[in-house]
């Protein structure tokens, strides 16, 4: 947990880059962004007055009295940008609804998504059951800078599964463990030089040690983001999760979102969660599913959700044990958090519950059997 002071200036030129450069707007679009208010893309929205957009704000749940709410709401409002979660893309995929023959949708020009990595078969639903003829903005940056590193670029094409581009004025890179850049391989997500959103500091960290810890002990006056990433051939970029969550089974690094990527196409589980659990004098991939009303967790389930991650990611990404669970725990802003429960499974206390949803849901994860052996 860290308290960040951001400086009202830096923030909003950054914004102003990415609203205007990045996500098109202009003077009069109706801007809408799904979010708390205590999620960074609240501050994001917020200063899309800067453009003299129109800001639509909604509040409850996006799938009360039914999944198609914000589907209505653009409709009625004429939304032009229409902003949400890749979590919220991936509900509506599984609810089976289809908004691109329930809605006119005709105002939107830019469909964007956040908070977590977008799977391929989302971008695929989103231009065949929501709408065809928009731009679909995956973005990825973090309530550290309150903006973004990677995000979408509205004068090249949409890549499945990829993020367009850096920001502008943004040193992007990926770098190996050695601080060499790499191209088409997976590493750390850094940015080599300084920029607007850049926090003041820490608050009660006086002389910034917290602050310096926390993004530049890593590569020396080189912000290291946290972020496990790889350029594409394409010049776009795929976030395959945080490094700090990164599995590492026989010493090989694999981002959980390449294991998620293939579960959650299967109709049988709603949500997974995906931890190294410490066994053996090695590590051993752990998956957690939440399965779909009346599915059991049988051997014959089981082995469907193992030859689905071997074929669609490689031996090495396939669980040494699979755990059904009625919850998966989550932040307030709907982020799943690998982290808190990878620390119960190895008995450790976790810090900073309060920022969750649903604490409760950490009983489950805590002194599991099928974990012990």
């Amino acid at each position: 947990p860290k308290c960040i002071v951001h400086s009202a200036g830096g923030t909003l030129i950054q914004h102003v880059k990415e609203h205007r450069l990045h996500a098109g707007l202009v003077e009069g679009d109706r801007f809408f962004y799904f979010t708390t208010c205590g999620w960074m893309m609240w501050n994001w929205l917020v200063t899309g007055l800067a453009t003299r957009a129109t800001l639509l704000l909604y509040d409850g749940s996006p799938f009360y009295p039914s999944g198609n709410v914000l589907f209505d709401y653009a409709d009625a409002e004429k939304m032009t940008y229409f902003g949400t979660s890749a979590k919220f893309i991936d509900s509506v995929r599984k609810a089976d609804l289809k908004p691109i023959k329930s809605h006119d949708l005709a105002s939107v020009r830019t469909i964007s998504s956040t908070g977590s990595p977008l799977s391929p078969e989302d971008f695929r639903f989103v231009y065949e059951g929501i709408k065809r003829d928009v731009h679909l903005a995956s973005i990825s940056g973090g309530t550290d800078i309150v903006s973004c590193f990677v995000l979408g670029v509205p004068t090249e094409p949409v890549w499945e599964g990829e993020i367009q581009g850096p920001g502008l004025g943004m040193a992007v890179d990926v770098w190996d463990d050695d601080g060499k850049p790499i191209r088409q391989e997976k590493g750390e997500l850094v940015c080599t030089k300084p920029f607007p959103a850049m926090p003041i500091g820490f608050w009660n960290d006086p002389e910034g040690k917290k602050y310096h810890g926390a993004y530049f002990e890593r590569f020396d006056n080189v912000w290291c983001h946290g972020d496990f990433a790889e350029w594409t051939g394409h010049g776009g970029i795929i976030i395959h999760g945080r490094s700090d969550a990164t599995l590492n089974p026989g010493g090989v690094r694999i981002g959980t979102a390449e294991i998620y990527n293939q579960v959650e196409q299967m109709p049988e589980i709603l949500e997974a969660l995906c931890i190294g659990q410490d066994f053996d004098n090695d590590v051993r991939v752990v998956l957690f599913v939440r399965l779909a009303p009346g599915v059991v967790l049988d051997e014959a389930l089981e082995k469907r959700i193992r030859a689905k991650i071997r074929t669609g990611a490689s031996p090495r990404h396939v669980p040494a044990r699979i755990v059904a669970v009625t919850d998966i725990p989550r932040t307030k802003s709907g982020k799943i958090t690998e982290l808190a429960v990878r620390d119960i499974v190895h008995g450790r206390s976790v810090k900073n519950k309060e920022a969750l949803a649903n604490p409760e849901a950490l009983d489950l994860f805590r002194d599991l059997p099928q974990l012990a052996s």
